[in-house]
């Protein structure tokens, strides 16, 4: 006999007392002589055994979840394992078929879900099978439907609860995912790291302008000071070059990231030094004239 049973009390206590008491969401089926006789709903119900009739079994009108797990290979040659939770309950207008035609209705159902499955998912590729779940599931639920009917048994809904392929393919999906994100992080880093380099290399492009300025207007400064104490022009030209002397050997010696350099250093080597950046600027301004070598010089 098929359908899920339930009783509160054994077929033997109920044969005894000549009655059948039937639960809430039950419908019991009654026999006389081994004869299908009627469906008796809820309630106590007189059963008299002495004259053949018996109750031959009970069947839940309440809503049944039967989970299959199937496993199965997809269209790019990746094994799932695809669990299926269907919700079913017999139908009380239909108790004679789901009691009478079918034997076990779980099994039914399940023999189901397989064929459904297993003709839906190699049609996919792994991504379509996670995607589409809800067509796969639409399409089982569809079967189910038109196959169960006939044996008094309505399916309420379908649901692909998981899909779990192999393990091996599992980390693999994790491992691609996982370099895609770090590529994605990595470019946003470098990205980071080329606006930083640029800011910094306009900073310091800044500062230096700015220095430049300001040793600009320093050096004019001294020259000016220095004309109003010091009426010769050569003079004049010789301690601004002193100056710019000994603010080379002070930068020199104060970076760390300089390397050793040798040069002469004493008042004649500063002597000499000047004559000859003097000499320079003279024959420039014989050169080019005597208005650009004056002009050459008060720049010093």
């Amino acid at each position: 006999m098929g359908g899920t049973t339930s009783s509160s009390y054994s077929a033997e206590a109920t044969q005894a007392l000549c009655c059948a008491c039937v639960g809430q969401s039950t419908v019991a089926v009654g026999e006389t002589c081994g004869r299908y006789d009627a469906v008796l709903g809820p309630g106590c119900h007189f059963v008299p055994w002495c004259v053949g009739r018996r109750v031959a079994g009970y069947l839940s009108l309440r809503v049944q979840q039967l989970d299959v797990r199937c496993e199965t290979k997809t269209k790019d040659n990746v094994f799932v394992t695809v669990v299926a939770s269907v919700q079913y309950r017999a139908l009380a207008d239909k108790a004679y078929d789901a009691f009478y035609r079918l034997t076990n209705a779980r099994a039914q159902i399940q023999s189901y879900v397989f064929d459904v499955i297993r003709a839906s998912v190699p049609n996919m590729n792994l991504d379509e099978v996670f995607g589409q779940k809800k067509e796969v599931a639409m399409a089982v639920e569809e079967e189910l439907s038109k196959a169960m009917t006939m044996y008094g048994y309505e399916i309420v809904q379908t649901l692909i609860v998981d899909i779990v392929p192999d393990e091996v393919v599992k980390r693999a999906m994790n491992d691609i995912n996982a370099a895609a994100r770090l590529r994605v992080a990595a470019a946003e880093r470098a990205e980071a790291e080329k606006i930083t380099q640029v800011k910094r290399a306009e900073g310091e492009a800044e500062a230096k302008h700015l220095a430049g300025v300001g040793v600009a207007r320093q050096r004019q400064a001294i020259v000016e000071g220095l004309k109003r104490f010091v009426p010769s022009e050569k003079d004049v030209m010789d301690m601004v070059l002193i100056t710019q002397y000994f603010d080379t050997i002070r930068d020199i010696g104060a970076t760390s990231r300089s390397s050793t350099v040798f040069i002469p250093h004493g008042p004649g080597a500063v002597r000499d030094m000047a004559a000859q950046v003097r000499d320079g600027l003279l024959q420039a301004a014989a050169g080019g004239g005597h208005a650009h070598g004056a002009a050459a010089l008060k720049a010093l």
